[in-house]
């Protein structure tokens, strides 16, 4: 895997990633930045997010169940002093489907966040995490 970030102007840079796929990313008004793209943290949050739905879905999908919707909502603290690394994230997963049952769900959430979802794991190092579910019946 490898990316290539290249400095714009101001603080904005845009990221190049291995498979070829750009972001841009930009800092607070207060550092120089613009405020026109995410901050890099903001991406890091994005990407466990990312992950972790991706996991839930494809181990329901895999396991047959008719799910609908996944929404993960992330709140995170961070430290107050350099490196103001993510200190406590919360993890809320709001999934919908059709006969869904709880456990099965909370086991989709589980395998991810003990097994496959690298980032959450990664950020995990440094974070407390905590999940959360809300389960939905779909029409």
């Amino acid at each position: 895997m490898e990316c290539t970030i290249k400095w714009l102007d101001g603080m904005s840079f845009v990221a190049e990633t291995g498979t070829g796929h750009m972001v841009t990313m930009d800092g607070a008004p207060e550092a120089g930045g613009r405020n026109l793209a995410p901050r890099p943290m903001e991406l890091m949050l994005a990407g466990a997010g990312g992950c972790t739905a991706f996991d839930v879905v494809l181990i329901l999908k895999r396991g047959r169940h008719d799910v609908r919707g996944c929404t993960v909502r992330l709140e995170a603290e961070r430290a107050d002093t350099d490196p103001k690394v993510f200190t406590r994230i919360r993890f809320i997963y709001t999934v919908s489907g059709r006969n869904l049952k709880r456990e099965s769900v909370e086991r989709a959430i589980h395998l991810s966040a003990e097994k496959y979802c690298s980032a959450s794991i990664m950020l995990g190092k440094t974070a407390e995490i905590s999940h959360e579910l809300e389960l939905v019946e779909a029409d």
